[in-house]
This record gives C-alpha cells, structure tokens and sequence, in this order.
C-alpha cells in the first residue's frame, strides 16, 4: 500500500469530528485557518464558534469594528491575525463583493493570507491540487523520508514544499491534504509518538534510525527579550483609566493601563524608580505594589508589576491615549490576556 493510501485510510478510521470539515465554504475554512495558526484545536475551537456565531458571513464579519473583532480574539495572542482578519473581509466586501474567493492564487492577495493558508483554503473549499505543508506536516515528512535539512531555513522550505508536492494525491487532494495534517497532529506527535501503532512504522527511517527525537531539526531562534512594565492603577469612582495602545508595539489597539517601562525590576524602594515615577505622574504621588505577573511571548518575556497610584496628575492634551472609562464598560474594550486576568482578579 502506498504512503498517501495509508495515511487516508488511517485518517478515515481516527479523525477528530471538526466543524469546518463539514463545509466547502472558503469563509468558514478561512476562519478555521487563522485561528488554528500557532493554536492547538482545543484551545482554537471556542474561539471558531465564537467567531462564527457573531459573524456568520463575511459581510458581517467587515461591518464589525476592529475593537469588536479584537475583543473576540482576547486570549489567542498574536493579534495582528486578528486585525488582519477583519482587513480581509472588508477586502473582500469591497473588491469581491461578498464572495470569498476560493482560489489558490486569488488568496495570495489578500492580506493575512500566505502560502501554507492559500493552499490549505483553496484545497478544502473548491479541491485545488495545492499540498498544505504545516507543522505537522514538515514531521511527517522529516521523519518518514529521514530529511534532517532545517524546516525553517530557506533551503528546507523548498525541498519540503517540492516533496509535499509530489506526493500529492491527485485524485482528492483535500483529503489528502487533511489525512497528513491529522497524522502529523494525532499520531506523528512532536514528542514521544506512539510508534508501535504506527501504519507508517516499516517505511520510516526516523524509526528505523533511532532519530524520532531528532527530527525535524529545526535552527533556534534568537533568545527572547526581557521587557519590564510597571503599570499604574487609577480609580475614581466608577470609572478607571486605561491606555489604547498604539501601533509600533506589542498588543496594538489594545487597552492596558498608564505604565512606566524599565530597563530591569527595579527594587521598590530605588530611587531612580521613584524618582521616575514622581516625574511621570506628579511630585506628591503615592503607589503601592499590588501584584507581579509574568507574561511569555514568542520573542519577549515581559514582565509586570501592578500598583495602585494616588494623588496623580496627567497632563491629558499630551497623553492622548489616555482616557477614563466606567468600571462596567471596561469589560467591552479589547485588552491582553495578563491584563483581562488582572481585571478579573483586581477588579
């Protein structure tokens, strides 16, 4: 039996039932698509309802605001899919009128939207010959044919992208295109895959080898960078303020609080902290440490300290991204995840 044959039939007897597998419609394996990139299924599948149930059509999708689309995508990280999204759909209402294009090279054009999403939505919504090469599919690969080149240089790219071709089943790509994604995901897992099940087991050389462990190789990326906020909390009455962020930043246009960015965790009690403080909000003002938290991201590290500040002065004509919002309508602006778990644990 060939390589293509016992990855559908695997894949006919162990898939997951998914939502989006049971529709050609470009939009809906769109949404799917964005919202699973850098996201396990588990974590992605409420966010996909949620999206879905709120906009059903791209035309809704492309009448909602950005805050709207970003306060439903709270929590997933990587915000720029998001913004990128709603971009794509308006795309889509202006220039498409409403049809979300179900072509290869149609897709390529839209903003949000690369090679690995292209041929994934153009495979699964109109059966274009196009072989999806994901994470899992690049282990799959790598291990099953025993390719140690890199999956993220330039070079492994290509060889990996040429191959997956190759191998395309031609007389259904789509599924195809799902049967490798699934294995790669369910059986060939990234670590300690259940080889004694494997149908592949007898072809493949990262077994055969004794090199599971090693391959895919992949070259490291740069150490992450270390980031230190201060934020400061100001209360008065039912209202509290908030900061939209601005573009050039991690998690732009959305909402955090008034903060202070060191170059390291100053003690509390250091001078040039408080001195900086003092500037920044006025002589006479007092703030005391409420919480730290730590917040990963794929290249930062940031962490964060809460405090409650008093006896503060803003100049608000120069910091125009400031603003009082009432304590019952903060919950509807868009924020990061560590600062919505603040709020729900302070506020």
């Amino acid at each position: 039996m060939t390589f293509q044959n016992e990855l559908i039939n695997w894949y006919q007897i162990n898939k997951r039932d998914l939502p989006w597998r049971h529709t050609k419609d470009a939009y809906i394996i769109w949404l799917s698509e964005i919202i699973l990139q850098q996201t396990r299924v588990e974590q992605g599948l409420p966010y996909f309802n949620k999206f879905l149930e709120n906009f059903p059509t791209v035309n809704d999708f492309a009448s909602a605001t950005e805050a709207q689309v970003l306060k439903l995508w709270q929590g997933l990280g990587y915000y720029s899919r998001g913004r990128n999204m709603h971009k794509t759909a308006q795309i889509i209402v202006s220039n498409f009128s409403g049809v979300f294009p179900n072509l290869h090279d149609e897709l390529l054009k839209l903003t949000g939207i690369g090679e690995y999403t292209a041929a994934a939505i153009s495979s699964f919504s109109s059966g274009e010959a196009r072989a999806v090469v994901d994470g899992n599919v690049f282990r799959v690969l790598s291990r099953y044919f025993g390719i140690d080149t890199p999956i993220n240089s330039p070079a492994g790219k290509k060889q990996f992208f040429t191959l997956a071709n190759e191998l395309l089943y031609q007389d259904d790509p789509a599924l195809y295109n799902q049967a490798i994604m699934e294995f790669g995901a369910m059986q060939c897992k990234p670590k300690s895959p259940n080889c004694g099940i494997c149908p592949l087991s007898q072809g493949c050389f990262a077994l055969n080898h004794q090199q599971v462990n090693e391959l895919p190789v992949k070259i490291r990326k740069a150490a992450q960078r270390h980031r230190y906020l201060n934020y400061f909390i100001c209360e008065e009455g039912n209202q509290i303020l908030v900061r939209e962020r601005k573009a050039g930043d991690i998690w732009q246009h959305l909402y955090d609080f008034p903060s202070i960015e060191t170059v390291n965790e100053s003690a509390l009690n250091d001078e040039n902290f408080i001195s900086s403080v003092k500037e920044t909000f006025g002589q006479n003002t007092v703030f005391t440490h409420l919480m730290s938290r730590k917040h990963i991201l794929t290249h930062q590290i940031i962490h964060l300290r809460f405090f409650v500040l008093k006896n503060y002065i803003f100049n608000f004509n120069k910091q125009k991204e400031l603003n009082w919002v009432s304590l019952d309508k903060l919950d509807e602006l868009p924020q990061p995840k560590v600062i919505h778990d603040f709020i729900l644990e302070y506020l």
